[in-house]
């Protein structure tokens, strides 16, 4: 096994990122203008994960409810990992894998985007949500690693890959997109 340093994470980070840019940069631009389109319009943005990626779902759906570089009227972005009472109901009255889909079921409407965030591809209640959203007429985000290319792939109008299977380069490579994301919304909705 080969020692793991300072060293060779910065690198495997850098090459991750840089490949991710690569392969993905007009797909960024394109989610960035999917989302302004969305609150242009005056809907919502519906955000889940699991583990890391709740985090990321919710640290977004801050960035855009607050302020991300500067101040400014805040936009309609909702965390679907944040209320215990509901995820704990469904999980328990129903099942784990429907703890996101009945809160879509609930919340979207035709033309909010509902975001599935997965380093796997695979997480049974993402999928789930992502189909929910589908069903209700709102636009499919995903964000996942190699490994979700086909499977999460298939059920999102746009899907941004990490071309990575190390779950900590796909969360890393997934914050900063987002926080790119972040940067051109505000600067393109509030000149």
């Amino acid at each position: 096994m080969i020692p793991t340093t300072i060293d060779t994470e910065f690198q495997s980070h850098v090459q991750t990122l840089e490949q991710t840019i690569q392969q993905s940069s007009a797909l960024i631009n394109e989610i960035a203008s999917s989302i302004i389109r969305c609150f242009q319009k005056g809907n919502k943005l519906l955000l889940c994960g699991n583990g890391g990626s709740a985090a990321d779902a919710q640290h977004v759906a801050a960035e855009f409810i607050n302020r991300f570089r500067f101040d400014r009227a805040a936009l309609p972005a909702i965390a679907l990992t944040t209320d215990t009472s509901i995820l704990t109901c469904i999980g328990n009255d129903s099942a784990f894998e429907n703890i996101f889909s009945r809160q879509v079921e609930a919340l979207a409407k035709p033309g909010d985007i509902l975001v599935g965030i997965s380093t796997s591809g695979g997480s049974a209640n993402i999928l789930k949500a992502l189909d929910a959203a589908r069903a209700r007429d709102a636009i499919t985000i995903g964000f996942t690693g190699e490994k979700g290319r086909e499977t999460m792939g298939s059920k999102c109008d746009l899907c941004l890959v990490v071309p990575s299977a190390d779950t900590a380069r796909i969360q890393e490579c997934h914050i900063f997109v987002w926080h790119v994301i972040c940067g051109i919304v505000e600067q393109r909705m509030f000149p």
